[in-house]
């Protein structure tokens, strides 16, 4: 998502300058071009040449200074950007931004520049906390720069509180909002993820392999391009993407009350969650002991999400996910015209780098008048290819 994108990033003399190395490490990582500019008090708490060595770029530090490659006009830089993130912002920095000052190099670009500009608050929880920081913070907010929410834990200074620059994969993130077109603006979006569990007794339970991974890439790049988005997740171990709003549950019968509950509103249902078909009959109270002999436990069926949407849906979009081990295109076929789907995401567990637990996945999209078959990608690939061919069914409708 950022290959070829231009970020100018600032740092400045926040004691989380630190963790802007690692930012930049990992924008490069990405594939983007990264151009560092440090206000001086940022120098004495990590040296340019730890940004210089990460990007390949010469570090910026003064106004007036002509050796690199941009001429002494901060307006040359200003042109060059995609995004201006100044991780980590200090209140001065901030004061500065929300009231147009400009007297460094940082400042002075950052107000030159007229693209999306993100600003991540680091400092003491009293100066964060402060009315006046909060009117600036305020201000740069009116103004359309994205303002991150500072981190809570152990503060630099020994004081526990809000104020910590968060995560640099969380920056990132960010960052990549900033840039994505926004061509699902307005459409409501409906995402499953993850397993349920069954419960047998108050310790075991019954449950699958699924991770939540695929689900989770497409509620993030739902919400990257602009949907609203609203993810019902069964129990897994992932953050939740930016601006989705996650409900969580764990047996099947919650995720189809939950799914039931939001379907209404939504225009589109993603339907990436591995449901159990079966539970348990009786669930016991106790924990059942070990006898001599074997054992058994009787199950029943579950509620079929995904069937009870087919029949129910109106002007939605239901797109269902097909997983088997052996004839996957007819199996994945019978599924779209049973289920009266829109489109099926078709995969199999014995297809390398596909399944449950990886960051990859190859599959076949299917709906009634097309099949694409999709290469190895990893999971947000997959998901971008699974919006972009929604949009195109929808927008046709």
């Amino acid at each position: 998502m950022l290959k070829g994108k231009k970020i100018v990033l600032g740092v400045t003399g926040s004691i989380a300058a630190y963790k802007s190395a690692g930012l930049a490490n990992l924008l490069v990582k990405s594939g983007a071009e990264v151009q560092v500019i440090m206000t001086k008090n940022a120098t004495n708490i990590i040296n340019p040449i730890a940004f210089e060595t990460l990007t390949g770029k010469k570090c910026l530090t003064d106004t007036f200074d002509r050796n690199f490659e941009f001429s002494v006009e901060h307006v040359s830089l200003a042109k060059w950007a995609d995004v201006f993130v100044v991780a980590p912002a200090t209140a001065n920095t901030i004061a500065k931004i929300a009231n147009g000052i400009a007297d460094d190099m940082l400042s002075t670009t950052f107000l030159a520049c007229g693209c999306p500009k993100i600003v991540s608050p680091a400092m003491n929880t009293r100066m964060l906390e402060n009315p006046v920081t909060q009117e600036n913070i305020e201000k740069c907010r009116r103004f359309g720069i994205s303002v991150i929410d500072c981190a809570s834990g152990h503060l630099a200074c020994g004081d526990d509180g809000k104020g910590k620059m968060p995560e640099p994969e969380e920056i990132r993130e960010h960052i990549e909002f900033a840039l994505c077109p926004k061509d699902f603006s307005g459409r409501r979006i409906l995402v499953t993820a993850g397993p349920t569990r069954e419960s047998v007794d108050p310790v075991r339970f019954l449950t699958n392999r699924s991770t939540g991974k695929m689900g989770f890439a497409v509620a993030k790049i739902a919400a990257m391009r602009g949907a609203s988005v609203r993810l019902v997740s069964g129990p897994v171990s992932l953050r939740t993407p930016l601006f989705v709003e996650r409900i969580d549950v764990e047996s099947a019968a919650e995720m189809f009350d939950a799914v039931k509950e939001n379907f209404e509103d939504s225009d589109i249902v993603v339907k990436a969650a591995a449901v159990a078909d079966f539970r348990p009959k009786s669930v016991s109270a106790e924990k059942i002991k070990k006898t001599a002999g074997d054992s058994s436990i009787e199950l029943e069926r579950t509620c079929d999400i995904l069937k009870f949407l087919g029949e129910n849906k109106k002007s939605q979009f239901l797109c269902g996910f097909s997983m088997e081990t052996h004839d996957l295109l007819e199996n994945s076929r019978k599924k779209l015209e049973r289920k009266n789907l829109d489109m099926v995401v078709a995969n199999s567990l014995k297809v390398a780098g596909a399944g449950f637990g990886v960051d990859t996945n190859v599959v076949t999209l299917i709906g009634r008048d097309f099949e694409e078959e999709l290469p190895i990608l990893k999971k947000e690939e997959v998901a971008w290819k699974i919006l972009d061919r929604i949009l195109e069914k929808t927008a046709a409708e």
